[in-house]
């Protein structure tokens, strides 16, 4: 899809949540949630690393926004900035130890890396809160009501996919798209694996330490719940539901996830068993995602060979 036509679906989400949603913090949750998937898909769709270490640089993000706006008193941009380079140097730190394993051995140290982080960050209590985290992560006067944070999140967000389009759609994300198709034939033809696999750790790590800063300013708090091993699977969910390899994909799947949470959960208590069974059969039905059912269904209305005109199988047996 061309990268106009692309960044156009974006655009329309970010101006259409307004009017189909009543809560300017459930609508800012689909696109922060979205950003964290945007990061996950460069990591699975373009350059094929399953990663189960994204709540590292989401609780990284949150963590740093909140100590310097509420013990530094810094300015929201240069704290913002700041959780962004924390989640680089933490998908960096991450990166570089685990790009040197492939396959199972790879998913089992990002996994063990975010088993680790959730620790530290419940131990530390002097720096993160631990288990209550950290409280009233203060928000700039003009962003004073839901709605208005909400127009600010949709610029920041539209302005990181816009760099993230990019990015995969230069010759960086082409090589990347080579390597997740065959990693053996990309490093025959000369290209430097460690290097290219590290450098996409580095920028999801800031996309999603970024999707973590906000957050903690939209909800107040920067919980230990977003350094959980919950976390990391959400957003891993979240990208798979999408869709992997486009991503417009990503903003599918969040705006599912997280709409379908908060409906399901008004309904019962128990509310994560319902949303599992529907995961499940997202999962078996739709492999794709639901950008794979929305391009299968494009191509049935609008590519369908009209009555009487000939196959291409049936232009080459006339031939």
């Amino acid at each position: 899809m061309p990268r106009k036509i692309t960044f156009l679906l974006a655009l329309i989400a970010a101006l259409g949540l307004p009017l189909v949603l009543r809560s300017g913090s459930l609508a800012s949750e689909v696109l922060i949630y979205a950003l964290a998937a945007l990061g996950c898909n460069l990591l699975l769709g373009y350059t094929g690393l399953l990663s189960f270490g994204q709540g590292i640089f989401f609780g990284l993000g949150s963590y740093t926004i909140a100590i310097l706006l509420t013990r530094l008193h810094l300015p929201m941009p240069l704290a913002l900035l700041a959780a962004m380079g924390m989640g680089a140097l933490g998908a960096a730190v991450v990166g570089w130890v685990a790009i040197r394993q492939r396959g199972t051995y790879f998913v089992m140290l990002t996994l063990a890396f975010a088993q680790m982080f959730y620790f530290i960050a419940y131990t530390a209590t002097e720096l993160t809160g631990g288990d209550n985290g950290l409280l009233d992560v203060p928000r700039p006067g003009f962003m004073d009501t839901p709605w208005k944070y909400y127009a600010f999140v949709a610029v920041v967000f539209l302005i990181a996919f816009a760099l993230l389009l990019r990015v995969t759609d230069s010759v960086f994300g082409r090589t990347l798209l080579a390597i997740r198709d065959n990693e053996d034939r990309a490093a025959a033809v000369g290209y430097n694996l460690k290097r290219f696999k590290l450098l996409a750790f580095v920028i999801s790590g800031a996309v999603t330490g970024l999707a973590g800063g906000l957050h903690a300013m939209m909800t107040g708090i920067a919980p230990l719940s977003n350094a959980e091993y919950h976390t990391s699977e959400m957003i891993l969910v979240i990208a798979v539901i999408g869709g992997t390899g486009n991503l417009f994909a990503s903003v599918l799947g969040s705006a599912f996830y997280v709409l379908l949470a908060d409906w399901l959960s008004t309904l019962w208590p128990r509310w994560l068993l319902l949303l599992g069974l529907l995961l499940i059969g997202v999962s078996i039905g739709m492999q794709r995602g639901l950008w794979g059912v929305g391009e299968a269904a494009w191509r049935r209305i609008f590519r369908r060979t009209p009555p009487g005109a000939p196959t291409p199988s049936a232009q080459g047996d006339k031939a």
